[in-house]
């Protein structure tokens, strides 16, 4: 899917009692969430090893990065993505995690099991919220209903 502008960033969760880092990629325009990935730590490696596979699932090639810093300047270098520091548009990827975390908060407080058992649930979030939640910055639609317009 081609994208314009994708708002990158991670947030701390906690899984069987550790720290992990949720990363998560959003297209600002369609709110459709491209990817997330759990790591156990933040900074330029992994935000360079996010940013690669969701250009390996995704036609990026056009896209702009809106990224707040802490490493993703130069993960965007490394891959040779266009990208600049943006605390605005961004805030796409904000609402999105305080949407997750709400929902994480009313389940538990955190994950028992596995990072693979979050990662495994967090997909099947990501599909909840790109196809079947409504969203009302799109007027009731979903992200994948406004791609497809």
């Amino acid at each position: 899917m081609p994208s314009s502008r994708v708002a990158v960033d991670e947030t701390r969760i906690e899984v069987d009692g550790e720290t992990k880092w949720l990363y998560a990629a959003i297209d600002i325009e369609s709110k459709l969430l491209l990817e997330i990935d759990v790591f156990s730590r933040r900074g330029t490696d992994p935000a360079a090893a996010f940013l690669e596979s969701i250009t390996e699932l995704h036609d990026l090639d056009d896209a702009e990065f809106l990224v707040d810093g802490m490493g993703y300047l130069t993960a965007l270098a490394r891959h040779r993505l266009n990208g600049q520091l943006d605390y605005n548009d961004r805030n796409h990827i904000e609402k999105w995690f305080q949407t997750v975390a709400m929902r994480i908060d009313r389940f538990h407080p955190f994950w028992r099991g596995s990072q693979a058992s979050a990662r495994r649930w967090l997909r099947r979030f990501r599909y909840h919220y790109n196809h079947d939640r409504p969203n009302q910055a799109l007027d009731g639609r979903t992200p994948v209903e406004e791609v497809l317009n």
